[in-house]
Order: structure tokens, then C-alpha cells, then sequence
């Protein structure tokens, strides 16, 4: 049986070999020990916290953060270039199929519950939450700090601060405001994600963010035949980032996640692979 990209089956399958491949050190959760072996050195792809016991890459944000905190300037080119590379070549594509924490929102947006949608002028949050926390104040802390995985990154509460404290009692003690003040925040996104599809790639995200800037050259799109879309308007309701691929196949918004192409019954709609830009045809009235 040949299997299709965009079937959701497919996606999900992927997605969790991505998950265990970015997480293969699950022997260290019983001790909460980091690997710290010399995969360490790369980053993955997507968002995954380097505290995480199981964790086998660095975290590309965090990696950017301690970037922008430094002077190792041979490092902060290959960060740099990892993600620019990555995005020009797969946009966000990278959130839709790559990305453990997205995953996890996926997961938990399958949870039976009232379906609702987020305000989209919140969706330009995320572009202050890269600037402000992943840009300048590291850059303007004389330490150096990772402000966005210190103050806000509910993956890396998630994966790295509970298991931590859960394997190690003597951090018990110096627990304080700022940890739940992020536990609150992770509280927030768990909540946020039952009701709201990817609540924190929508809100927050800082990597999807700058996947998103880079999603209108990217090389893997959704490409729109205008000749057989019937303006059904199917493919908007299934989105969700709720875009609208026949209008905005280069959306910042759009994670490449192929279920408004399983969902097209015309099969106007198709993954491709190549440079140049998009020309948007209005759809034939019928």
C-alpha cells in the first residue's frame, strides 16, 4: 500500500519516530542524568528541550539564545545557518511533522472538548516573545541569560524541570516563584491546546515563528490547482492554523501538515518541491 504524506496516519507516524529520534536516551530517566554525548553538539530540528533526561540534541532556540548571549562566533554560524537551512529548505513543515512539542499539542487537542479558535492578532505574539526573549535580552544581559527557556518555554517545563525535580529531591528545597510561574505558564499552553489547535505554535513559538518568515521561499509548499478547486472552502475548515491554502498557500501560519490536501475532495491541492514563486489565481465562480 503506498503511503501518502498527507494522510494523517502517515503524519502521525512520523511524527513520533521524529519524537523517540530526538528523545532516544530514555535510559536517563530514571536518574535524571543529561546526555551530554557528542550528538549533543547538533540541534534538532524542532522544539525539544536540552534538559530533557532523554533528550539526544540540543534545542535550537536555546541554542540561539546562548548565541546571542556569546562571542563563540564559529558555533553561532553553524546555529544560524542549521536554521536557515532548514527553513528555506522545509519552512514550517519542520512543526507540522518534525517537532516533539507539537506533537504533544496534537495529542492533546484530540481530548473531547469544545473546538474553539484563537483571536488572530494574538498569532503576532510569538514575533515579540523571538525578539524581545530570544534576541535581545540575552544579548543585553551581562550573563548572557536564556531568557526564553528561563521565563516562559512550557517544553522544556515539561520535559525538562518536572523530570528533573521528579528524579532529584535535594531540588525540592529551591523551588521558587520562577518555576511556577513557568508551571502556570505550561498550565496555561496544556489547557490552551485541548480547546485551541497548536495554541503555543500560534501564541508563542518562537521557532515557528521564524520558520514562518521563512515559509514564502521555502522550497516544500502546498502548491493550489485553480483549474479544479470548486471554492468548496473544505480545505480552510480543516486547517489547523486556520489558513486559507487556496488564498494563502505561502502563509506564515501554514505548517505543511497536509490535511487540507487529504481533505480536498477535488484534489486541487498538492505538496510540492521546487523554487520560484506561487502565482494566486481567484478561484473560477461556479
Amino acid at each position: 500500500m503506498k503511503l501518502k504524506i498527507s494522510n494523517p496516519a502517515t503524519r502521525l507516524l512520523i511524527q513520533i519516530a521524529a519524537f523517540g529520534f530526538c528523545n532516544s536516551q530514555i535510559q536517563n530517566f530514571p536518574s535524571g542524568k543529561l546526555y551530554t554525548g557528542s550528538w549533543k553538539k547538533f540541534c534538532a530540528p524542532g522544539l525539544n528541550c536540552y534538559s530533557c533526561p532523554a533528550a539526544a540534541f540540543s534545542c535550537p532556540i536555546g541554542a540561539l539564545q546562548a548565541v546571542s548571549g556569546s562571542i563563540k562566533f564559529d558555533f553561532s554560524f553553524y546555529v544560524t545557518g542549521f536554521l536557515l537551512a532548514v527553513g528555506v529548505i522545509l519552512g514550517r513543515a519542520v512543526c507540522g511533522f518534525l517537532c516533539p512539542f507539537g506533537l504533544i499539542q496534537d495529542l492533546l487537542h484530540k481530548i473531547p472538548s469544545p473546538k474553539l479558535k484563537l483571536w488572530k492578532p494574538l498569532r503576532f505574539v510569538k514575533y515579540a516573545v523571538l525578539i524581545i526573549f530570544v534576541f535581545i535580552l540575552p544579548v543585553s544581559s551581562s550573563t548572557g541569560s536564556p531568557a526564553f527557556c528561563q521565563y516562559i518555554c512550557p517544553a522544556g517545563t515539561l520535559q525538562g524541570g518536572i523530570p528533573m525535580i521528579a528524579t532529584h529531591p535535594e531540588l525540592h528545597g529551591s523551588l521558587g516563584g520562577l518555576f511556577f510561574m513557568k508551571a502556570s505558564i505550561l498550565l496555561i499552553v496544556i489547557t490552551g491546546s485541548v480547546f485551541i489547535s497548536r495554541f503555543f505554535c500560534k501564541l508563542l513559538c518562537p521557532l515557528g515563528a521564524l520558520y514562518g518568515l521563512l515559509n514564502k521561499i521555502s522550497l516544500c509548499r502546498v502548491q493550489v490547482d485553480y483549474e479544479k478547486c470548486t471554492g468548496c472552502g473544505k480545505c480552510h475548515a480543516e486547517c489547523p492554523m486556520d489558513v486559507n491554502p487556496v488564498t494563502n498557500p505561502r502563509s506564515a501560519e501554514c505548517i505543511r501538515c497536509g490535511k487540507c490536501i487529504h481533505g480536498c475532495p477535488a484534489k486541487a491541492l498538492k505538496y510540492s518541491f521546487a523554487s520560484g514563486t506561487v502565482k494566486i489565481t481567484p478561484v473560477p465562480s461556479r
